[in-house]
Protein backbone atom coordinates (compact mmCIF):
# COMPACT_ATOMS: atom_id res chain seq x y z
CA UNK A 1 0.00 0.00 0.00
CA UNK A 2 1.33 3.41 -0.92
CA UNK A 3 2.39 6.11 1.32
CA UNK A 4 0.10 8.60 -0.46
CA UNK A 5 -2.94 6.46 -0.09
CA UNK A 6 -2.38 5.01 3.63
CA UNK A 7 -2.34 9.00 4.22
CA UNK A 8 -5.77 9.34 1.76
CA UNK A 9 -7.55 6.74 4.42
CA UNK A 10 -6.33 8.66 7.51
CA UNK A 11 -7.53 11.98 6.42
CA UNK A 12 -10.53 10.52 5.70
CA UNK A 13 -10.88 8.75 9.31
CA UNK A 14 -10.31 11.47 10.77
CA UNK A 15 -12.42 13.65 9.49
CA UNK A 16 -15.42 10.96 9.91
CA UNK A 17 -14.37 10.74 13.31
CA UNK A 18 -14.47 14.07 14.44
CA UNK A 19 -18.28 14.58 14.57
CA UNK A 20 -18.61 16.83 16.90
CA UNK A 21 -17.92 20.76 15.61
CA UNK A 22 -15.16 22.13 12.93
CA UNK A 23 -12.62 19.09 12.62
CA UNK A 24 -9.12 20.23 13.56
CA UNK A 25 -7.00 20.05 9.62
CA UNK A 26 -4.10 17.97 9.53
CA UNK A 27 -1.14 19.51 7.93
CA UNK A 28 1.08 18.68 5.34
CA UNK A 29 3.92 17.59 8.12
CA UNK A 30 1.58 14.43 8.53
CA UNK A 31 3.34 10.95 7.37
CA UNK A 32 4.09 7.34 7.61
CA UNK A 33 6.46 6.01 9.88
CA UNK A 34 7.57 2.75 10.49
CA UNK A 35 8.69 1.51 14.38
CA UNK A 36 9.62 -1.93 15.45
CA UNK A 37 8.01 -3.83 12.33
CA UNK A 38 4.78 -1.78 12.72
CA UNK A 39 3.64 0.89 10.65
CA UNK A 40 1.85 3.79 11.74
CA UNK A 41 0.01 6.98 9.89
CA UNK A 42 0.72 10.28 12.20
CA UNK A 43 -1.30 12.86 11.10
CA UNK A 44 -0.07 16.78 12.51
CA UNK A 45 -0.75 20.24 12.53
CA UNK A 46 0.87 22.70 13.85
CA UNK A 47 0.39 21.85 17.92
CA UNK A 48 1.98 18.39 17.04
CA UNK A 49 0.80 15.18 16.63
CA UNK A 50 -3.33 15.11 16.30
CA UNK A 51 -4.02 10.79 15.48
CA UNK A 52 -1.98 8.25 15.26
CA UNK A 53 -3.12 5.59 13.35
CA UNK A 54 -1.45 2.05 13.39
CA UNK A 55 -2.06 -0.05 9.93
CA UNK A 56 -2.95 -3.74 10.53
CA UNK A 57 -1.85 -6.85 8.98
CA UNK A 58 -5.21 -6.89 7.10
CA UNK A 59 -4.60 -3.09 5.98
CA UNK A 60 -7.00 -1.46 8.17
CA UNK A 61 -6.73 1.19 10.31
CA UNK A 62 -6.66 1.18 13.56
CA UNK A 63 -6.90 4.51 15.62
CA UNK A 64 -4.47 4.35 18.98
CA UNK A 65 -5.00 6.04 22.37
CA UNK A 66 -1.72 5.59 23.05
CA UNK A 67 1.37 5.61 20.60
CA UNK A 68 4.81 4.64 20.63
CA UNK A 69 7.49 7.46 22.18
CA UNK A 70 9.13 7.56 18.85
CA UNK A 71 6.67 9.02 16.80
CA UNK A 72 6.96 11.99 18.89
Amino acid sequence: MSTDDLLRRAFAAHFRASSEGEPLQPSKDSDVRTVEGKTYVVLRNTSGIMRVYRVRNDGMLKGLKRWPSELE
